[in-house]
């Protein structure tokens, strides 16, 4: 289970962004073991029959589940004995970063603290909880702005002083190499989200982050487990994923919005990092996703 068909996926969540909320009925299952940095809240109705796959923890779901995942664990639904015809998923990803630290050290969040430290190994919440809570789920999209942000902020707190929330997985498989906590790896990302719509290179971001070429390059990959260009390549793929699902330009306009050089580069490297091509990636969001 643990071998080369996890996917790591790059949600089409940017840096502006204060979460993604996408809701879609659909017939099965279909996407890979994975994992990614963001948190994710997971409201699954009308699936009774499914497999559930947490870290190390696997098990048949109900028909109404709500599962909350931390930053990097490997999770997955899969479709299993489940014969719904229309199975209801509600997913809600926003950054690790969303609440401060320090905010987090607040009396008033000491829950919020504890649940995101639990979820590190998946929280699958009570029945009771998912029939009171999941209204406000299924309406979230509905709000805007800045409503909808108090309104995520306390379904989280809501979830966080529930009763009988389960931690799935014995062991935590969160991906420590992602877990880099530095002022210069933060400096040149802030300047790689920035410009990754136009060619950059290395020494322009090792100046940035005030080292030299090779002494950078060594760096960002111990602290990232990527190179410099896979990790600009992916903030691109971030941003066009997100381009892809939410506007009507072509495949080509976008390659080239999110700074790669050609369409055939672009297909390339998407096709390897998300397991599908740019189009398949688009038709296979039927549902609706928007960003807050």
């Amino acid at each position: 289970m643990m071998g080369n068909n996890i996917v790591r996926e790059i949600t089409p969540l940017t840096q502006s962004d204060c979460f993604t909320i996408f809701s879609r009925t659909k017939k099965e299952f279909d996407f890979p073991l994975h994992y990614h940095e963001e948190y994710e809240l997971n409201l699954i109705l009308h699936a009774k029959g499914a497999k559930r796959i947490v870290g190390d923890h696997i098990d048949t779901i109900e028909d109404a589940e709500l599962v909350f995942i931390g930053p990097n664990l490997y999770h997955a639904w899969f479709t299993h004995q489940c014969k719904s015809e229309e199975i209801l998923e509600i997913t809600i990803q926003f950054h690790k970063d969303l609440f401060d630290e320090r905010l987090l050290k607040r009396n008033q969040l000491n829950f919020i603290s504890n649940m995101f430290e639990r979820s590190q190994k998946g929280i699958l919440f009570s029945a009771e909880t998912i029939e009171r809570l999941s209204p406000r789920l299924l309406s979230l999209s509905q709000k805007k702005g800045f409503d909808s942000v108090l309104e995520l902020f306390s379904i989280l707190h809501d979830l966080s002083i529930s009763r009988n929330m389960r931690t799935l997985s014995n062991s935590s498989f969160n991906n420590e190499q992602f877990n880099y906590n530095s002022r210069r790896i933060e400096k040149a990302f802030d300047y790689m989200n920035a410009n990754y719509n136009r060619g950059i290179s290395l020494e322009e971001v090792a100046k940035v982050a005030s080292m030299p070429e090779v002494s950078f390059s060594r760096f960002i990959k111990k602290r990232t487990g990527s190179t410099f260009i896979d990790s600009l390549n992916e903030i691109r793929l971030g941003h066009a994923t997100k381009l892809l699902i939410s506007s009507t330009q072509t495949i080509a306009e976008i390659a080239y919005k999110c700074g790669f050089n050609n369409i055939s580069n672009f297909n390339r490297i998407f096709k390897k990092k998300k397991n599908c091509t740019p189009k398949e990636f688009r038709d296979s969001f039927s549902g609706t996703r928007s960003f807050i």
